[in-house]
């Protein structure tokens, strides 16, 4: 459970929740499975994937997930079967159906096979640092995240918290990075990053597994191109793509850090709980070594 995406937020001074009344408000947005109409469906789950509580704590430490089941119906689908019943129509009627008859007869079709559709189902894992104020969304997309503070406001009634910023804009900084040819603090530049320039085309290059440090990279900076993701190794703890938008990508910790959790573990809780609180550990440290590169809050 280890988390692969990082989107970032802070917790505002209004949050106060407890373990236990955290779970309380989850209660409201349990999870239901799609009924057989529905396309999707969304609610909180025992994180550990068994019955349980909603909220798995340690040491302060909040883990929450929402589990996801959607439909798998393609429109290429319903259409083939809507054209077959369409013609049957056209037959019997002896003239093309109108408008609004085709559109019934898409929406009867889809009525129709929804519930002999397969099912794709998926979970998103949420940290909850009360002592640090952070809320860490394991997701690779924003488009995601928001699906998940969505449903955490609908639990709530309230959302009191706010996206990170710094003062130092990630482009800034990366691209300074870059053009330095080395990360400040405890930072290394690895070997993937993209640049893009400011003009309208957004003309893009990206390098992967390329050495970063060189006359070619910083003539695409002096040419206007800024860094919009860049690959880092923090203390060499732990590896990532940072983006323009502060979102954290592909990150992978030092293979030892789990070697470390599975030593402390004698079974299988054990071992969770060690994962996540060795992860929560890290996490902190790293981001506000991250925080700090970046000059520190902004308002």
């Amino acid at each position: 459970m280890w988390f692969r995406n990082l989107q970032i937020f802070r917790l505002t001074p209004e949050w106060a929740y407890s373990t236990d009344a955290l779970s309380d408000a989850l209660q409201k947005g349990l999870f239901h499975g799609c009924g057989a109409s529905d396309r999707v469906a969304r609610g909180w789950v025992p994180p550990r994937g068994e019955p349980g509580d909603l909220v798995f704590s340690v040491e302060h430490q909040q883990l929450i997930a929402l589990g996801v089941e959607q439909k798998l119906l393609p429109a290429s689908v319903v259409r083939q079967y809507a054209q077959a019943k369409l013609a049957e129509i056209e037959a019997a009627q002896g003239y093309k159906p109108g408008r609004k008859q085709t559109r019934e007869v898409i929406d009867q079709i889809e009525a129709e096979l929804l519930p002999r559709a397969f099912v794709k189902r998926g979970l998103t894992y949420v940290w909850i640092d009360p002592v640090n104020r952070w809320l860490l969304v394991d997701a690779s997309s924003s488009a995601r995240a928001d699906e998940v503070m969505e449903h955490l406001k609908l639990s709530l009634g309230e959302l009191p918290v706010t996206l990170i910023k710094t003062q130092l804009a990630p482009a800034t900084a990366m691209t300074q990075w870059l053009a330095a040819g080395h990360a400040p603090g405890s930072f290394t530049v690895d070997r993937d990053c993209e640049l893009c320039a400011a003009v309208e085309e957004r003309a893009a290059v990206r390098y992967v597994r390329h050495n970063l440090d060189s006359d070619e990279v910083r003539s695409h900076i002096a040419g206007g191109k800024s860094a919009t993701r860049l690959a880092l190794t923090w203390n060499d703890r732990a590896s990532f793509v940072l983006t323009e938008q502060l979102q954290i990508k592909r990150l992978a910790f030092l293979d030892l850090l789990k070697e470390d959790a599975e030593r402390q573990a004698e079974n299988a809780d054990d071992l969770f709980a060690a994962n996540f609180t060795l992860m929560c550990g890290e996490l902190a440290q790293l981001l506000q070594h991250l925080v700090e590169v970046l000059g520190g809050e902004g308002e």
